[in-house]
């Protein structure tokens, strides 16, 4: 039985780099569609249910952040997001990341670069990803991670806070399952980076960004958080 190819909703008005993203992924064995605005993005997404969505945030109309938050807001909070950004839009990265993006590459990038991002985000999406599903607990054993009151259950993709189910993104989700099979280890946001993220290079406010979310559902209280503790001067470490 033949799988479908990942499809991949491709967001930008200027259509060279939509045209040479297009061919790019395409090259890969992706089902590509290519919207120019935001509106156009939001249509497309709830027709056709993309696997992934590379999102420019300079969009006319309905600009990139305000696509990301309704994208998470309305029936597709799984469907990972790559964002596009200009180099000096710092602001705007962090506040996409804060919206629930999974990744961002920016301007001007290697379509290789991107290509490469996404075959990664979308691995980690379909679960593949072994500092999370390899290991201690692998191979037949619990496929629930437990530390205190949070559970990851890394067989059906769900975090739960004292049998509740909490909504979280693929990248919020690959980061507990690390910091939650390593209790007690303290990371490094640079380490956190390789390892959750699968890069040895980039901006490492990604991190922060993601504790800072992952926090704001998972603790009791955000400000005095019990679980994802800081280490100042070194890193993350999780307290069960």
């Amino acid at each position: 039985m033949t799988t479908a190819p990942a499809r991949i909703l491709v967001v930008d008005d200027d259509v060279t780099v939509a045209e040479v993203l297009t061919r790019y992924l395409e090259r890969e064995g992706f089902a590509v569609d290519t919207v120019g605005d935001g509106e156009a993005a939001l249509v497309s997404a709830a027709a056709s249910s993309p696997d992934l969505v590379v999102l420019d945030l300079m969009l006319p109309g309905i600009d990139g952040l305000e696509v990301c938050r309704r994208l998470r807001a309305a029936g597709t909070p799984h469907v990972p997001v790559v964002m596009l950004t200009a180099r000096g839009d710092e602001g705007d990265r962090v506040a996409g990341l804060e919206l629930g993006a999974d990744d961002y590459v920016v301007k001007p990038f290697s379509p290789r670069e991107l290509t490469a991002r996404v075959k990664a985000v979308l691995r980690r999406a379909q679960g593949v990803m072994p500092d999370v599903t390899d290991g201690d607990g692998a191979g037949g054993g619990d496929p629930v991670l437990r530390g205190g009151e949070v559970e990851v259950d890394t067989a059906a993709h769900v975090v739960r806070v004292s049998g509740r189910e909490v909504a979280v993104t693929v990248r919020e989700f690959d980061l507990l399952a690390f910091l939650v099979r390593h209790p007690g280890q303290v990371f490094r946001r640079e380490e956190l980076f390789e390892h959750v993220w699968g890069w040895t290079f980039g901006d490492t406010a990604t991190v922060t960004v993601h504790v800072r979310r992952l926090r704001e559902k998972v603790e009791p209280d955000p400000s005095a958080p019990a679980h994802i503790v800081t280490v100042w001067g070194v890193g993350y470490r999780f307290e069960p």
